[in-house]
């Protein structure tokens, strides 16, 4: 992110009522000006104006903040995360990180084939390809967070080792999975994921501070996904 796109960005969030915006947003996409106005008044118990509203919605959409689409003469609103992750990455995390502390570089899940599961990884579960080097009959083919480029990658690893199906078999059977991934929205993922024919083990389910869904990755392995609930 460039310099101007991030003072963008934290200009955006410094009003009080845009933060409000942008959480009722995120926590809802896809809402009308009237939805939103509405939702403003309910929060902060302060009915403010449909322009001063619009404005504020001008702000966040010139930060990328927020995208439109329409639904039919409605123009519908939904927050986007990424330019404040962004702008973390760029502004914040340099002086919060600890410089010697041990991070996770690659992490791996046994794949029963490494094109179905690069398919299924990226076209399906939205992850970004890496890394796809040939490795003798092989790759070593690895995916990261779409939103986190330079983060942890996944190693979607062949299983030809004779120790690991016995093992992924027994962690099937057991309804154990073999990886665990975040989401913000697991509703919304589970209804996306749901659309393009994903097979879900188990539906979402809540267990206190986190809600929960299993997958499975047609490679072999169940997959967890994870939203973690925010303490008020």
């Amino acid at each position: 992110m460039n310099d101007n796109r991030t003072d963008l960005v934290l200009k955006a969030m410094a009003h009080p009522e845009r933060r409000r915006i942008f959480a009722s947003l995120h926590r809802k996409p896809e809402q009308s000006l009237f939805e939103i106005c509405t939702t403003s008044h309910a929060t902060n118990g302060q009915a403010l104006s449909r322009q001063t509203i619009s404005q504020h919605l001008n702000a966040l959409e010139k930060a990328r903040l927020i995208e439109s689409s329409w639904k039919g003469r409605t123009k519908m609103h939904s927050a986007k995360a990424s330019p404040l992750k962004e702008a973390y990455e760029d502004v914040l995390k340099p002086y919060l990180q600890e410089r010697n502390a041990m991070q996770i570089h690659i992490t791996s899940i046994f794949v029963d084939d490494q094109s179905n599961a690069l398919e299924f990884y990226t076209n399906k579960l939205g992850f970004k390809p890496k890394n796809d080097i040939p490795v003798g009959e092989h790759r070593w083919l690895t995916v990261v967070s779409a939103e986190q480029p330079e983060g942890t990658e996944l190693l979607l690893e062949p299983s030809d080792h004779p120790a690991v199906p016995p093992f992924k078999n027994a962690l099937m059977a057991d309804g154990i999975p073999a990886a665990s991934f975040r989401v913000e929205n697991l509703d919304a993922e589970f209804e996306r994921l749901t659309k393009q024919g994903v097979k879900f083990t188990q539906a979402p389910i809540d267990a206190g501070d986190v809600s929960m869904a299993v997958l499975d990755d047609t490679c072999g392995n169940l997959v967890q996904l994870v939203q973690l609930h925010r303490q008020t």
